[in-house]
């Protein structure tokens, strides 16, 4: 190889590395897939009524009726401790419930995962909703509600009339959830 192919491929190798630097720099994170269920006439949704005949552990091992959350707009968000998304979004979501204080809705996690990891998690983190323990039952309860892929964090707006309002698939984005809930209560 001579000085001049030398040259040309540095200059190649220097253009894709600005490229790739440049591609790096204005990446954004992808919006949250959100879906709308279809309206079922006023009566709840299926997956709504599956998901309050549920009686899911807290954290403390006690059976705890998700029918007690009936009548109250709730956010119901799918997790895991092993997803790094899921728990960067727990702190604002932890302090959006503690800020509504359950005056206007209510918001529970359900995790996927074992109650020694999720009570180790709740040790280390202040949470201001119910954690409970979902299992690998807890991703059939997401699929239920369209997360066909069972991907994590998943997210549920339920209406106080039973509807499903809205899902979000992926790292919440909170203007959008707060949006959200502000338009039930107007």
């Amino acid at each position: 190889m001579n000085k001049k192919h030398v040259a040309a491929y540095a200059a190649v190798a220097a253009m894709f590395g600005i490229m790739g630097a440049l591609v790096a720099v204005n990446k954004k994170d992808p919006p949250p897939l959100t879906t709308v269920m279809a309206p079922t006439g006023g009566k709840p949704h299926t997956a709504v009524d599956k998901l309050y005949s549920q009686s899911l552990n807290d954290l403390a091992g006690a059976p705890q009726p998700l029918a007690k959350w009936r009548g109250k707009p709730l956010v119901v968000n799918f997790w895991a401790t092993w997803c790094a998304p899921c728990v960067e979004e727990m702190p604002e979501l932890s302090e959006l419930a503690g800020h509504d204080n359950g005056n206007s809705f209510n918001v529970i996690g359900i995790g996927i995962d074992s109650p020694s990891n999720m009570n180790e998690f709740a040790a280390k983190l202040k949470i201001a909703y119910p954690l409970y323990v979902g299992g690998m039952g807890g991703t059939e309860l997401s699929r239920d509600f369209g997360n066909k892929a069972g991907g994590l964090p998943y997210t549920v707006l339920i209406g106080a009339d039973g509807q499903v309002i809205k899902t979000y698939l992926g790292k919440l984005k909170f203007d959008e959830l707060r949006a959200d809930l502000a338009k039930l209560k107007s």
